[in-house]
């Protein structure tokens, strides 16, 4: 069977209205303006620096749970696994704060689970959305591979599969789909320190404040993510003297940075207005030049 070319720019014109009626119809969800409450349901973890001794084995765990491939380093001639950041392989990762003298603390880096994500109102197709427990999931099937979420997020958490032929966005998703079938987060359940506890957010927040009225000395006096961009069901503990931002935390009001990304939206991408011009330009450069080649004579006679 031989596709023309007129039927290709009706598929497209078709698609494109398509698109712009379900952009229409769509209802644009209102932003809180400040922080919110996570749901009773709602679970996360509870990272406490202080007790953290940076040996990577959430990481590793992560990597085994998730299915991801584990990344090593030769260390003295032994293999170890060390990533320096998140990465397509990597949903967690221990990174290190060094300050003035032989001041050090240690930082897990993961998904927030934000409590108004910006990566979900960025995805123009839904493939990210926040669902049961509060946990923040990716859908492949609604993906387009435009990468918006790694832009609107502030923490810099998605990472997209550049060396896949079938890439995929990966970020953390709390173990919600395990392949060794267990339940729960296994980079909590590895942490020979408690470091990092996982349960519902509410309790776990009690949790840090309780810490911090029972050593005051020891902690910063603020638990990160209470309030920080709207809230996160990620909450971090650090040790005194130690401000979250050195950390490599971003400093946020309560207002939540999907704000932005929602302004984004509700104003070059209203009612499916850049699209529809995308389409329009496209189909006219191809049709121009497929008369200045002589193929549009042709076409009109094959329609005829």
């Amino acid at each position: 069977m031989t596709v023309s070319r007129r039927t290709v720019l009706k598929t497209l014109a078709v698609a494109g209205a398509a698109g712009a009626a379900a952009a229409a119809s769509a209802p644009a969800e209102a932003s809180s303006g400040g922080p919110l409450k996570p749901a009773p349901d709602a679970l996360g973890l509870l990272y406490d620096s202080t007790l953290c001794i940076g040996c990577q084995t959430c990481t590793v765990a992560c990597q085994r749970a998730n299915g991801l491939g584990e990344t090593r380093v030769e260390i003295n001639g032994a293999p170890y696994d060390f990533p320096s950041d998140l990465n397509s392989s990597n949903k967690t990762v221990i990174k290190v704060y060094r300050g003035e003298g032989d001041r050090y603390a240690f930082m897990k880096a993961q998904c927030m689970q934000c409590l108004e994500p910006a990566c979900t109102k960025a995805c123009m197709l839904g493939s990210l959305q926040k669902r049961e427990n509060g946990i923040v999931t990716w859908d492949g099937l609604r993906c387009t591979g435009c990468r918006y979420c790694q832009i609107s997020c502030a923490f810099n958490v998605p990472k997209f599969q550049w060396l896949s032929a079938t890439p995929k966005i990966v970020k953390c998703e709390l173990c919600r789909q395990r392949v060794d079938g267990k339940k729960g987060a296994a980079c909590a359940e590895v942490c020979p320190r408690g470091a990092v506890v996982y349960g519902e957010t509410l309790e776990l927040l009690a949790t840090a404040k309780a810490r911090i009225a029972a050593d005051p000395k020891r902690y910063e006096p603020k638990v990160y993510g209470e309030t920080d961009g709207g809230g996160t069901q990620t909450l971090y503990l650090s040790a005194a003297g130690v401000p979250f931002e050195k950390l490599g935390l971003p400093r946020l009001s309560e207002v939540p940075p999907e704000q932005l990304a929602m302004n984004v939206q509700h104003t070059i991408y209203k009612g499916f207005i850049a699209p529809i011009a995308l389409y329009a330009a496209a189909a006219y450069t191809i049709l121009r030049n497929l008369r200045s080649d002589g193929h549009g004579e042709g076409e009109k006679k094959e329609g005829n």
